[in-house]
């Protein structure tokens, strides 16, 4: 079975193709024969975040020519076709609008099944793709691989922070999530307030691991929001303000806009760079794996997936390397360029609904929307 994906929650537009190769869910064994992403970085980078009208002009410039370059490099004809996936939620309206519309459009010529995908459960299965061991990704080769049932899932990205119990057949509980900043917004946030640009997640874990190469013992004590009273639940407003105040007292913020040109401070030396983004992500790793380890423990869980655009962070993923060693609950982690928004996560959700539930139940889509706050389990 051939699966078309389709993903436009945000700002990357995305398709691509996948085979099953069983008939049912135990046997599909999904391999991924494309996977192209236009990233539109370069457009919302003077920004310092996502512009969501210029997101949806450049979704419908991308859509097709990425959806073609998809089926080319796969050497899949759109006649070879099964299903198509496509996200449905959560994300930028205006945005879903461009992938949904295109896949309604290409299932209802060709008489396909259209899937609509949660994008938060197309994070959860792209622990269903294949590793990339032989480009380096070797924590994922010795920590990927699909993990077993019940098990924890910690979506992790610039707009999620949340836990989830996740059963056989797709079942997802919602244990809890943000409350205010998502863990990758406030990295986002901490990293344009130094002139780092957008995103700024891996901007931030290189200079860390900089930091760390040269020695570095001065990093800043910045707030640990544990939330003891809501064990599932995370806050990082308070941490993202606590940097800001910080960059402000010493003269450093590079986003205050109510300073007059002329008052705006000089470019911060590396060294203070590195020192408050060592501070900032020990502050912001430390409350996300005790949350993740306390969780397992709590719920008597075996095992943890980590997915999500910060699932690539490098300090992350070895402060829970450790955790699960001394825990013992086993580690799950998808192939790095699988953290980020992609359609192979979204083309391996549908196919594992197809499988589940049969091709005639995804038929009728035409009256399909896109629902921006879309829940996954409640």
């Amino acid at each position: 079975m051939y699966v078309l994906g389709v993903e436009s929650s945000c700002d990357e537009t995305a398709a691509a193709v996948l085979r099953f190769e069983g008939e049912s869910e135990a046997d599909a064994g999904p391999r991924v024969l494309s996977s192209i992403v236009a990233s539109q970085e370069d457009l919302h980078s003077r920004f310092g975040g996502v512009v969501p009208e210029l997101a949806s002009r450049r979704h419908v410039e991308c859509i097709g020519p990425v959806i073609e370059e998809a089926l080319r490099a796969a050497q899949v004809p759109l006649e070879k076709i099964d299903a198509l996936a496509v996200t449905r939620g959560p994300g930028l309206v205006i945005a879903l609008l461009v992938g949904l519309s295109a896949a309604k459009g290409l299932a209802w010529a060709r008489g396909l099944p259209l899937v609509g995908v949660h994008h938060l459960e197309g994070h959860i299965f792209s622990l269903f793709l294949e590793r990339d061991a032989a480009n380096g990704d070797m924590e994922a080769a010795a920590f990927g691989g699909p993990p077993p049932f019940p098990h924890l899932a910690f979506v992790i990205s610039g707009g999620h922070t949340d836990l989830y119990r996740v059963a056989a057949g797709g079942g997802a509980a919602h244990l809890g999530g943000t409350l205010d900043d998502a863990a990758g917004e406030a990295y986002d946030k901490v990293a344009a307030s130094m002139g780092l640009g957008y995103p700024g997640g891996a901007a931030l874990d290189q200079l860390h691991r900089a930091f760390i190469a040269r020695g570095g013992t001065d990093a800043p004590e910045f707030p640990r929001p544990f939330l003891e009273d809501r064990p599932y639940s995370f806050s990082f407003s308070g941490l993202k303000t606590a940097v800001l105040n910080y960059l402000r007292e010493g003269g450093y913020l590079r986003s205050d806009k109510t300073l007059a040109p002329w008052d705006r401070p000089q470019p911060i030396p590396e060294e203070v760079r590195e020192r408050v983004a060592a501070g900032f992500q020990e502050a912001a790793v430390e409350v996300l794996a005790a949350k993740v380890d306390g969780a397992a423990k709590a719920l008597g869980l075996g095992a943890v997936s980590v997915c999500g655009g910060v699932a690539a962070n490098r300090c992350l993923r070895h402060r829970l390397m450790a955790l699960s060693e001394r825990s013992g609950w086993t580690l799950h982690l998808p192939a790095r360029k699988y953290c980020t928004d992609n359609a192979a996560m979204i083309a391996c959700a549908g196919g594992y609904a197809l499988l589940r539930e049969g091709r005639e139940a995804f038929m009728d889509y035409l009256e399909m929307d896109a629902d921006p706050a879309w829940e996954l389990g409640g």
